[in-house]
């Protein structure tokens, strides 16, 4: 509902910064809150904590866009920029950043609404690929812990690749741990086991006492 949303508007300029708050809350959006400095931006961000973010700019400068990068990777948010002006390198720039949706010269109340619904639909397209390719990766990782330690355990115990694997199961549900992680165990013992013991250090040479040496030389002398 609108009503639920925080929309968190960056703009240093007053007037267009109302034709974005107008536009929001014709379209039902009353929770908007409005910031007038770019400068510690990511720290206003999570201070705000908003769930969408309209940021208004004439000029994107690196500064700000490397501001962007900060908060899609700390606090990832909609976001969507206006600018009155671009080049394509800016553009990718941008999205590389986090930008969800990026408007040139379309500043317009009328406008803001189906940007919003937008920018909304694509962030959270681009989050369900990433945590999906987030999940692809972790699998590929578990299944070469697991890989491994069933090596570990057919090289060292004899086991057959079948009965390592029974074993690395049987371990994962009596602990309740996940099998990767009963895999990273098994591969950190049998390191440890194969590694090699330190030398023992050497016995100092004996020596003999000086009192010894001083009687020889006095008898001697008699």
């Amino acid at each position: 509902m609108p009503d639920a949303l925080r929309i968190l508007v960056v703009d240093q300029n007053a007037e267009r910064a109302a034709i974005l708050e107008d536009g929001l809350r014709e379209a039902g959006y009353r929770n908007v809150v409005v910031v007038r400095e770019v400068t510690h931006l990511l720290r206003r961000i999570v201070s705000i904590d908003p769930d969408v973010i309209f940021i208004d700019l004439e000029d994107p400068n690196r500064d700000v866009l490397e501001q962007m990068f900060q908060v899609s990777r700390s606090v990832p948010r909609p976001v969507a920029m206006f600018v009155d002006q671009s080049d394509t390198a800016t553009i990718e720039e941008a999205i590389n950043a986090g930008v969800a949706t990026y408007i040139v010269d379309g500043l317009r109340k009328e406008r803001i609404k189906p940007i919003l619904d937008t920018t909304i639909s694509r962030f959270n397209a681009y989050q369900k690929l990433r945590n999906e390719l987030d999940e692809a990766r972790q699998a590929l990782e578990d299944r070469k812990l697991i890989e491994r330690a069933k090596g570990a355990l057919m090289s060292h115990q004899g086991m057959s690749e079948a009965q390592a694997y029974a074993l690395l199961r049987q371990r994962a549900m009596n602990d309740h741990r996940r099998l990767a992680d009963v895999a990273r165990a098994i591969i950190a013992a049998a390191a440890t086991a194969t590694a090699p013991a330190a030398p023992a250090a050497s016995a100092p040479a004996a020596t003999a006492p000086a009192a010894s040496a001083t009687t020889a030389t006095t008898k001697r002398t008699t």
